[in-house]
């Protein structure tokens, strides 16, 4: 999931007039009043997929054949009709599945004195996704890369040619600009606070595997990850998975973690170096890796398997444009069962993220079921978002319904207000059609959209939209916002802010009666009502012209004539 939401300053209102072209015939639906929503029924989902019984929701688990057999039953009673694989309601997504089989034993010699380290504590080591059946290396040399970015388009090589064979890279968290980089102070344009996908995590490992590294650790902090250690700590030292890959060992090295901020700086001092003084070196394109006067020894066995998870597909098929779709989506999964929190609870029950949005989902299906829009409507939940968006990758790659014939996607991410708020937003800063309908029909509900405040988070790389828009299909995340009616945006951050703290990735993310659900009829009204606008309308959403998702969406609309 995302981080809770958050926004930037008023002038960025200025994207949602970019020149998109809104049919009269889909501006005319407004007269068509939204359903009623049940929001009772809409709790007991969130209470029944969020319940100790369910385990977690984690894929591969009995926990995720009870979630998909409850998602399914839901559609079907609602009236969907089975839109997976041969007639069923389920698409077959093929995964990875890793785990380190008991404690890993790591350990780093920092300056000649021998240092050991607890997994969950200095460090979290993630199963290796190589398929290899145990990491075992001993005194590997440490490199610290900065933010271990090669960007050519932007002149721009953390690496400047270091041999990292054999080596362990230490790399920052984020980009070059969070923290004041960019061309003005000598670095790279990394585009201000917005998070580029250079700054994700998932990059990190990525170029690690590129430059031939023997294993890479992420330097945690707070803010620019945009999340805690606990964080971190639950979410990398349980069951890793990934899509099954011809090659994994070109995506992954056989060691990937992260490091506490503490232990990083410990590294570097032991060099002669200051953290924070390595911290502003790396914002500048001419950073120099530095050799670290420490190495890494690391040994634990690894489980794995190639195993079958599942995405759950149901629609409401369009009255006079059947082959043309819009989708609602939202991740069923969650991180099952892992290590105990302080009150010894070690099921990770993921109410908010994401049982809220996967009850929306199946609250709009009904509400769907009971209409005849002129497109298909397809319901997607999806498996193993927190695992790297793995379901709805798939999905991107192995469409149900053509990806050139899907007019836009609104995906649900604890998609539901923790109180009534007047604005609401979207994960990321994209400019397209599709958010200047979304802003619309909240303007008829009386709420203004209010862009994210943070894009250094990157939340536009974080949830199940971003396989999709990568591939050119019109896609956002639907976030509810946080100036909430009583107490402004000053009390929704502290709400916001405490949630990621103390119950984001934590057990402490369970089903609360006491919810204010005052905001969730006019979530859900806002939801259905562009979904409803774009299957009851001709138009075919884009990017804005300067997207990097457009070509890609032009050259689809060359198969729809």
């Amino acid at each position: 999931m995302t981080s809770p939401i958050t926004r930037f300053p008023r002038k960025s209102l200025r994207v949602l007039t970019f020149g998109a072209l809104i049919s009269a015939s889909a501006m005319a639906l407004a007269a068509a009043p939204a359903p009623k929503f049940d929001v009772a029924r809409v709790s007991n989902d969130i209470k029944t997929l969020s319940s100790d019984a369910f385990e977690g929701r984690g894929p591969a688990t009995p926990g995720e054949k009870k979630t998909i057999d409850y998602i399914a039953a839901q559609m079907k009673a609602a009236g969907l009709q089975p839109a997976g694989e041969k007639g069923s309601w389920f698409q077959n997504v093929p995964l990875r599945m890793s785990s380190i089989v008991g404690t890993p034993t790591v350990a780093m010699t920092i300056g000649g004195t021998a240092t050991p380290l607890s997994q969950g504590e200095q460090i979290a080591v993630r199963a290796a996704e190589t398929g290899q059946s145990s990491v075992d290396f001993k005194d590997l040399p440490l490199v610290f890369v900065g933010y271990g970015v090669k960007a050519p388009e932007r002149g721009w090589d953390d690496f400047k040619g270091v041999d990292l064979k054999g080596k362990i890279m230490v790399v920052l968290v984020n980009d070059p600009d969070f923290e004041g980089g960019g061309v003005e102070n000598g670095g790279g344009d990394f585009g201000g606070k917005l998070m580029t996908y250079y700054g994700r995590w998932t990059y990190k490992y990525e170029e690690a595997a590129r430059q031939g590294a023997a294993g890479v650790l992420v330097v945690h902090e707070s803010e620019p990850a945009s999340y805690g250690w606990a964080t971190v700590k639950n979410s990398n030292t349980n069951t890793m998975f990934d899509i099954v890959r011809a090659d994994p060992k070109a995506a992954h090295t056989q060691m990937e973690g992260w490091i506490q901020k503490d232990l990083a700086a410990q590294l570097l001092k032991a060099s002669g170096v200051d953290f924070e003084t390595a911290k502003a070196a790396a914002r500048k394109k001419d950073f120099q890796p530095i050799p670290l006067k420490a190495t890494m020894s690391a040994n634990y066995a690894v489980k794995s398997d190639i195993i079958t998870s599942y995405n759950v597909a149901g629609l409401v098929r369009g009255s006079k444009y059947p082959d043309e779709t819009v989708i609602y989506s939202a991740h069923w999964d969650h991180l099952g069962v892992g290590l105990p929190d302080a009150k010894g609870d070690r099921i990770y029950n993921g109410a908010r993220d994401n049982a809220s949005g996967t009850a929306a989902l199946l609250e709009l299906a009904r509400a769907f079921a009971k209409t005849k829009p002129e497109r298909s409507v397809l319901f997607l939940a999806v498996t193993a978002e927190e695992k790297g968006l793995l379901g709805s990758e798939y999905y991107a790659d192995n469409p149900l319904r053509p990806l050139a014939t899907t007019a836009g996607v609104i995906n649900m991410d604890g998609p539901l207000s923790i109180e009534k708020t007047t604005n609401f937003s979207i994960s990321g800063a994209a400019k397209l059609d599709l958010l200047t309908m979304l802003t619309e029909e909240g303007g008829k509900l009386g709420r203004h959209f209010t862009p994210d405040a943070r894009p250094e988070a990157g939340s536009f790389y974080r949830s199940d939209h971003f396989p999709m828009a990568k591939r050119g299909v019109p896609a956002i995340s639907f976030n509810p916002g946080r100036e909430l009616v009583n107490g402004g945006d000053a009390r929704g951050k502290e709400l916001s802010d405490a949630y990621t703290r103390d119950k984001y990735h934590q057990p402490a993310d369970e089903y609360d009666p006491n919810w204010n659900t005052s905001g969730w009829d006019s979530d859900f009204t806002l939801l259905y009502s562009v979904g409803n606008r774009l299957a009851n309308g001709r138009d075919w959403p884009n990017w804005s012209q300067d997207s990097e998702f457009r070509a890609a969406r032009d050259a689809s609309a060359a198969s729809r004539k």
